[in-house]
């Protein structure tokens, strides 16, 4: 018997005949003589919708309520899945994440993860019941108040709760077969990809590819939780996510024994490029102005630094960030503007990233020339570069971030032959 943690995001549980569906694949699961946990996400356009009808009622909604008003998105869809799970037959029942065990910080819409209890969710499925958590939800410790964790929560919760219960998969389902070599959407000619170790993952994660958050793969890679992305709507073998070098899946014959130079291409539309004008150059400027983005809990990407005018004394310092932590950013720099001692302050949210990303580039020369002459002959101008080992990041303007990652993604010969299937619209 496998004890099996299955996440299913908003596409898959959007209505009452996804729920349904859903729900018929996790009692073929359990039927199967498997032990089965299931995490949620909200369905459809919720928690869109709940956030849009905030918004209509107040510009600055108190963190702590917009938590239990986000929070009841997923329980909505635990209790109609249990119910569900029911009528096929099989047992269920629904838990929150407080109930499951999740115990967070107490930053409200972005908490992390401190501890997980799942005592009622063993007790559960040692009876013989499936376990239906709310994905995307905690409770604080001290307080018992209901938070959130922010973008890929379903996800993490899924993951947190694979480590806690031991379990031997868990199972990510979204709307697509797996993960491709880019996003289906931009790129119909995508190729699926069969096996991709964690730090691959954790790049493409990294740099925008929404088929898992950044923070659902780092948690599975610290506690060695295999990962099986696969699409809720089709019964196909999907991408394994491999947490180890020791966690190895056959290689079947006539398969290649090297891996390939590149795993994929990765976007990402959802930052915003930050330049602070007229920096003191001094050390401990650069020390300064991060200390106050950090304490505004805006969390940087890129970041660029201009060798300063011979004897100006001063230099620009460019970085990245999420979109929607930008607004709290700005406002904690302008407010220490004088004790930093900078110019002034410019804010481009029409920006996108696109980064390659594979683990081949390491012992492979050429990589970087093939991916900026893709990028000069697509006529891409780059604004801002960054790299790591196994990764080439640029920002572009936004509007000509499609082209760009068509002609990247083709330059390096990832295109197949046919398209890939896309079976709702979100990706996840």
């Amino acid at each position: 018997m496998s004890l099996i943690v299955q996440k299913f995001g908003g596409s898959s549980v959007s209505d009452a005949e996804g729920i349904k569906r859903v729900a018929k694949r996790v009692a073929r699961t359990q039927a199967a003589g498997n032990e089965v946990v299931v995490v949620v996400s909200a369905m459809g356009d919720t928690t869109d919708e709940l956030l849009d009808l905030a918004g209509q009622i107040t510009a600055s909604a108190p963190a702590r309520e917009m938590d239990m008003l986000l929070s009841s998105g997923e329980r909505i869809s635990m209790s109609l899945l249990a119910m569900a799970i029911n009528e096929e037959g099989a047992t269920a029942q629904s838990f929150t994440g407080s109930q499951a065990g999740m115990i967070t910080d107490a930053i409200h819409g972005k908490a992390r993860i401190i501890d997980v209890s799942p005592h009622r969710i063993k007790t559960c499925i040692e009876r013989g019941d499936i376990a239906i958590v709310a994905g995307f939800q905690g409770m604080t410790q001290d307080s018992n108040d209901v938070t959130t964790l922010g973008r890929g929560g379903s996800d993490t919760t899924a993951v947190a709760l694979a480590a806690a219960l031991d379990a031997d998969v868990c199972e990510i389902y979204t709307d697509v077969d797996g993960v491709f070599t880019a996003d289906p959407r931009v790129v119909p000619s995508a190729q699926k990809i069969d096996r991709i170790s964690s730090e691959e993952m954790l790049e493409l994660a990294a740099s925008g590819a929404k088929i898992l958050h950044l923070r659902c793969v780092e948690y599975a890679r610290r506690f060695g939780v295999p990962l099986h992305v696969r699409s809720s709507f089709s019964t196909n073998e999907g991408t394994w996510v491999l947490p180890s070098p020791d966690d190895k899946i056959k290689i079947q014959e006539g398969e290649p024994l090297e891996q390939p130079i590149i795993s994929g291409v990765a976007h990402d539309r959802s930052e915003a490029k930050v330049t602070i004008l007229g920096v003191p150059d001094i050390p401990g400027k650069a020390a300064e102005i991060f200390g106050i983005v950090a304490g505004a809990h805006s969390n940087i990407d890129m970041i660029v630094q201009n060798v300063s005018t011979k004897g100006s004394g001063k230099t620009d310092i460019s970085f990245t960030l999420p979109i929607v932590e930008g607004r709290d950013a700005i406002e904690a720099l302008k407010a220490a503007q004088e004790q930093v001692g900078f110019e002034n302050i410019d804010y481009d949210d029409q920006i996108g990233k696109l980064s390659l990303i594979g683990a081949g580039m390491r012992s492979n020369p050429g990589v970087s020339y093939k991916f900026f002459q893709a990028l000069h002959d697509a006529g891409v101008n780059v604004d801002m570069i960054s790299t790591s080992e196994i990764r080439i990041s640029i920002v572009t303007h936004a509007d000509l971030l499609d082209k760009a990652v068509r002609a990247v993604h083709a330059a390096f010969d990832l295109d197949g032959e046919s398209n890939a299937t896309i079976y709702g619209g979100t990706g996840r």
